[in-house]
């Protein structure tokens, strides 16, 4: 047995309880009701790693095993002691430029990041599907020089999610042969024996790289969609339950979980056939856990329940089996109203996202959990308000490293095997319920960076717009006169500047006017004419030129405040009108009505709580105000989300292309909302912008830039990092390798 025996550690105390309403079922399965109590680990933390991370595999039933399952604990074996919780992250495959289906990482990037990695405290990697051959080619180098300190993998094997999706059967012929294929290149990728063709949306080459001496656990599949899992339980209700040699399902199991049982078996199975066995596990979410929601809003979110405890490893496979789930603080809304978990006591309050994990460890008393996705986004959008201010957005990085530290911690404390953060680097081509409809098209998201999009910034790794920054908003602007920028217009007095410059995240201009902080009393007012059309004046400026379609207001104060005429605002038209989720004034959105709204952007539809027919209104993000500070994260005071600053006589913005109404800076295209709430597109050639400060109304000559095919970007490890490496470092042990 390798390393220290660590005892196993997970007694629990009820310290909270609240009896949960009844639960509810679907057709084709009743789902397990949820915790009735919120209990917490009484012998705290598993004592930390000690010593070399080296791996030290034993030999069991013929079979070399790296990690393995004791009961509620996965034990990873190194020299220096079992670590009984590995911090990990997790590494996607693409960077901008290019789709995720490309997998288009490249050594340098891999021999890059994973120094960088290591120094954070991560001591895990997990990739989702197979990477090209370079990344277990430079695993394997990277390991080899540090030989204390390696980065263990947990793989994965993507489902053949388009067919499942469209045909709603995983029991398929093809589906089940798809999947088997799929996971036999993976066993030869990471063996470093086999030669992948090429096929669009899937890694190809010649592997030579056998990283299996760091590879510790295997999550296959997907975020089980509740419709398709749904259906295909209710196609395969005759079909038989599954025993292999290493892996079968349980009495009461359900077709997907019989379908997950046969696929690990045939995992186990190629893993044995090369003397190798270690834990294995399947991915979930909160959408498809196996508990009840009686109190989650939406009916989607709670319709289907696919349980790691209708799956067994048998004797005949020692690596084990565990439990594994993304979970994030914000969604789905259960948190917020669950008995038993939106009041769970946590540190001496009330915190559902330790309620929900409490839950869920739980339900699975019998076998590891380990959370292999969590975290937050440093965004400057947001497209859900969560609990205790864990939003999915509108987060500085700081804030951002402080939350997911603190979750790790959580994890750690409440009797959880690992935490994945998600995810290494931010990636530009991810989209959000709340913005997608306004990145058209949509297949060159990955060409612009979007930082109302948060799905597109939960890296830890910042990618950010441009081979340099072109600008420092900090009201200085010397950078100005000689970083490329377009003087579009000069005046003797009043506004006597403005300068425009864009890169692949903003649309950035400086303003020189008379006056000492002028706008302190009187707001600057600019005006974007990007569509055809337009509305009368500006606000505060009814008289001003017409044809502006967005505004920006800069004062008074320390306020700026993005604006768009009623009769093209995404929100009142499609949220308002079309689906009366809010209240709108439908005069207010004619062509021509002068009206201004502010920038916002939905973040929940109204809801109804089913079990007592509490209702909430629509919830709102202000996307529109912008935030002042300064975009140089070498300032102590530094804020990802900064859109201005100013000095006496000088402002910089930095203007996101959505607040402007620009769909895809890229191409030049720009969208239209129609009066029934759909999304269109069309170009143009130059944004019209005038500038209005007190009786002073200029018109400038606008701007305009060539469309790009290639973006530019540069990396940065996030601002706050620090809080995060002391939580793993702490939880790994102190001078754990780093």
């Amino acid at each position: 047995m390798a390393g220290t025996f660590l005892p196993v550690r997970r007694a629990f105390l009820i310290v909270l309880l609240l009896i949960v309403g009844a639960c509810t079922t679907d057709e084709a399965r009743p789902q397990d009701t949820i915790a009735k109590v919120c209990v917490l680990p009484t012998d705290g933390s598993p004592e930390p790693h000690s010593g070399s991370w080296a791996p030290q595999p034993d030999t069991v039933n013929g079979l070399s095993r790296l990690a393995r399952v004791d009961g509620t604990d996965l034990f990873l074996q190194t020299e220096g002691s079992d670590a009984a919780f590995v911090v990990g992250i997790n590494l996607g495959a693409t960077v901008p430029n290019h789709a995720p289906g490309e997998l288009a990482l490249s050594r340098d990037d891999y021999q890059r990041w994973f120094p960088q990695m290591a120094a954070m405290g991560f001591r895990a990697v997990r990739i989702y599907t197979i990477h090209p051959p370079e990344f277990y080619q430079e695993l394997l180098v990277y390991n080899t020089a540090h030989p204390d300190a390696p980065l263990y993998v947990i793989h994965g094997v993507w489902i053949p999610e388009t067919e499942f999706l469209r045909d709603h059967n995983l029991h398929a012929p093809s589906v089940v042969a798809d999947m088997k294929s799929e996971i036999d290149d993976a066993l030869g990728a990471v063996t470093g024996t086999i030669t992948i063709a090429d096929r669009p949306g899937h890694a190809s080459g010649e592997y030579t790289a056998d990283i299996t001496p760091w590879l510790y656990s295997w999550a296959i599949g997907v975020e089980w969609d509740p419709a398709a899992t749904l259906d295909s339980d209710k196609n395969n209700k005759r079909v038989a339950p599954y025993a292999g040699e290493f892996f079968t399902s349980l009495t009461g199991a359900s077709p997907t979980e019989i379908w997950i049982t046969e696929m690990l078996d045939h995992l186990a199975t190629g893993l044995a056939e090369r003397g190798l066995t270690m834990p294995l596990s399947f991915v979930n979410w909160p959408t498809a856990d196996p508990l009840a929601h009686p109190d989650e809003p939406l009916p989607l979110e709670d319709q289907v329940g696919v349980d790691a405890n209708m799956v067994s490893a048998t004797e005949a496979w020692p690596g084990g089996f565990y439990a594994s789930y993304h979970a994030y603080p914000y969604y789905p809304d259960f948190v917020r109203y669950q008995p038993g978990i939106a009041d769970c006591m946590y540190k001496g309050g009330a915190d559902p996202y330790a309620g929900y994990l409490i839950a869920l460890r739980s339900h699975h008393a019998g076998m590891p959990v380990v959370v292999n996705e969590f975290g937050v986004p440093s965004a400057a959008g947001s497209a859900h308000f969560g609990p205790k201010g864990r939003d999915q957005g509108d987060h500085s990085e700081q804030e951002m490293m402080a939350m997911n530290a603190d979750m790790l911690d959580m994890l750690y404390t409440l009797g959880f095997s690992g935490g994945y953060v998600f995810e290494w680097v931010d990636e530009w081509f991810k989209f959000t319920w709340n913005t997608i409809d306004y990145e058209l098209p949509g297949s060159r998201r990955s060409l612009w960076m979007n930082p109302w999009t948060n799905e597109a910034h939960f890296g830890m790794v910042a990618i950010d717009p441009g081979p340099a920054d072109v600008v420092v908003i900090d009201g200085d602007g010397d950078e100005w006169l000689d970083n490329g920028s377009q003087v579009i217009l000069e005046s003797e007095t009043g506004i006597r500047q403005v300068r425009a410059l864009k890169d692949e995240g903003y649309l950035y201009l400086r303003l020189f006017v008379d006056g000492t902080y002028a706008w302190d009393t009187t707001p600057v007012t600019l005006g974007f004419d990007v569509l055809a059309g337009g509305t009368d004046g500006l606000p505060g400026y009814p008289d001003a030129l017409d044809g502006s379609d967005y505004a920006i207001t800069v004062g008074p104060g320390a306020e700026a405040q993005v604006w768009v005429r009623a009769s093209n605002d995404q929100f009142a038209i499609r949220y308002g009108l079309a689906r009366e989720y809010v209240e709108v004034n439908e005069a207010d959105l004619q062509e021509g009505s002068g009206v201004w709204n502010k920038y916002r952007l939905i973040t929940n539809r109204p809801q109804t709580i089913p079990t007592t027919g509490q209702t909430f209104l629509a919830e709102i993000f202000e996307a529109g105000a912008l935030r002042y500070g300064t975009s140089d994260p070498t300032d102590p005071t530094f804020d990802s989300r900064t859109m201005w600053a100013d000095s006496a006589n000088i402002i910089e913005l930095r203007i996101p292309y959505q607040g402007i109404g620009i769909s895809d800076p890229s191409s030049r295209m720009a969208y239209r909302i129609q009066p029934d709430g759909a999304v269109t597109t069309e170009p143009f050639e130059r944004i019209g912008i005038v500038v209005a400060l007190g009786g002073d109304v200029a018109e400038t000559s606008g701007y305009s830039w060539d469309p790009w095919q290639k973006a530019s970007y540069h990396e940065r490890i996030k601002v706050g990092v620090d809080v995060f490496i002391d939580v793993a470092n702490r939880i790994h042990g102190e001078n754990s390798g780093n």
